[in-house]
């Protein structure tokens, strides 16, 4: 393993660590608040973004054969992150036919972008960027409602 890998492989486990006692510290705050949207919500969140972290620093850990299959795997946690970071504005910020809409097309535009990524084929990966793309920007057809749940301040951290 050359240094940028180890670097990299040293970082991403930084990341999984911090992924994993922010998620402890997000489920026991709404698991005092007793809301179980939030709790189902956020579990998804942060088993996805510990999930991401790990297959990574795996991926940058090892070499040969594993190295292609974790590289697979590293790029399939990148979909199944991106739908678990709009599950809690889905279930709980937006709830309702906006929320469930919403949660619906990124979760199904995942599980599309996780199907294509397995085939060995050289266009995947532009099929890949651009269901990445929309899946980030998909977002704009809610603006109104998220802003009107989350108000100014918490759509600026949002956009942020």
């Amino acid at each position: 393993m050359y240094h940028g890998e180890r670097f990299n492989a040293w970082t991403h486990l930084v990341g999984a660590v911090l992924a994993c006692i922010g998620a402890i510290w997000l489920l026991v705050v709404a698991g005092m608040q007793g809301d179980p949207w939030k709790i189902v919500s956020l579990s998804i969140y942060g088993f996805t973004l510990m999930l991401l972290y790990s297959i990574s620093t795996l991926y940058h850990s090892v070499r040969g054969r594993a190295k292609v299959i974790m590289r697979k795997l590293d790029h399939l946690s990148i979909y199944l992150l991106i739908a678990g970071s709009y599950t809690p504005f889905c279930l709980v910020s937006l709830r309702g036919p906006w929320g469930w809409s919403l949660f619906g097309v990124v979760w199904g535009l995942a599980l599309i972008g996780m199907l294509q990524e397995i085939k060995p084929r050289s266009e995947a990966r532009v099929l890949s960027i651009v269901i990445y793309a929309v899946m980030g920007w998909i977002v704009l057809v809610a603006v109104k409602p998220l802003l009107a749940s989350l108000g100014t301040a918490g759509f600026a951290w949002l956009a942020a």
